[in-house]
């Protein structure tokens, strides 16, 4: 009884330490939205002005 207690508190502790690292470094791996890239991608200059308009507007719909 005592060595499940203490599995089910170290792996409380293994997920309240994942979730507070994922949320307070901002890093949310994976979740980055279509719009974000290609705000990047202008910024980069990766594509022109002409471009990010017409995709802004597909995204958009």
């Amino acid at each position: 009884m005592m060595l499940l207690f203490w599995g089910l508190v170290i792996a409380a502790i293994f997920v309240v330490v994942k979730w507070l690292s994922d949320n307070l470094t901002g890093s949310h791996r994976g979740k980055r939205d279509a719009m974000d890239i290609l705000r990047e991608r202008f910024a980069a200059g990766e594509i022109e002005e002409e471009e990010f308009e017409r995709r802004k507007k597909a995204l958009e719909r």
